[in-house]
């Protein structure tokens, strides 16, 4: 794979060079590989059809779990974050020891090793928000809920250059990821002040089915805002706003 440079850009095929235009700038490459019909028949490629599946799987699973918290995640996640999640999924499946190879799942997974995940790679929970939090799922009533104590915005919030006000989301979800569906409800503060002053408690309750047999996620995060003229401004169009997964409970 090499870089295309010039003034001109190609896109499509010459002779054995495809050009294309990717994330990372525009890209020639020489086709080639194996005939797509022999991997899927030929015996000697078993394992690649095996975790090719796993890794179809995982990207569904990934995609489901995303519109399930798309309430709070379209202002908080980097260019890079489906790969990542895609990948971290992929490590649910493979910890799945009761299906055979190229049927395990997320179901039989471990769907807590997603906990910690972080959707903004260029804004982590853990280096933004310092204020001591509860995150509990509650399987019997369908409550997914987050505590936070009082503290000090400006000690206990790492808030990026600019900022002026914030505030706290969160949001639970439940998953079919064999139906690819999903139950999700959402919650957030109103628009608190960066300041000096002790804020009250926060609780957010996420209520999701009770008693579900369903993998339960529970996210929290924070979203940065400037105060221009009496209007309020989404800060660097929500770069640095964090989100988390910081509760999961598999089947």
């Amino acid at each position: 794979m090499a870089r295309q440079k010039g003034i001109i850009k190609l896109k499509g095929t010459i002779g054995d060079i495809t050009f294309y235009k990717s994330k990372d700038g525009y890209i020639a490459r020489e086709k080639g590989g194996i005939d797509a019909s022999r991997i899927a028949t030929d015996p000697a490629f078993q394992r690649t059809r095996e975790n090719g599946s796993e890794f179809g799987r995982a990207g569904k699973a990934g995609k489901v779990l995303r519109l399930a918290l798309r309430s709070v995640l379209i202002n908080s996640a980097d260019s890079k974050m489906v790969s990542r999640l895609t990948t971290q999924m992929v490590k649910v499946i493979q910890a799945d020891v009761t299906s055979a190879r190229g049927l395990r799942n997320v179901i039989d997974g471990e769907a807590e090793l997603l906990s910690g995940f972080d959707f903004n790679i260029n804004g982590k929970l853990g280096t933004i928000l310092y204020a001591p939090y509860t995150a509990t799922i509650d399987r019997l009533t369908g409550d997914l809920t987050i505590n936070i104590a009082p503290f000090v915005p400006i000690n206990m919030i790492a808030a990026p250059s600019g900022t002026t006000h914030y505030k706290i989301i969160s949001a639970g979800a439940e998953i079919d990821f064999e139906a690819e569906t999903f139950t999700s409800s959402n919650t957030e503060t109103a628009l608190l002040p960066w300041n000096t002053v002790l804020t009250a408690a926060i609780q957010h309750t996420n209520p999701i089915t009770p008693a579900s047999i369903k993998p339960l996620f529970l996210a929290l995060g924070i979203e940065f805002y400037q105060e221009i003229n009496g209007q309020m401004y989404p800060l660097k169009s929500g770069a640095s706003n964090p989100l988390s997964l910081v509760q999961v409970s598999g089947v």
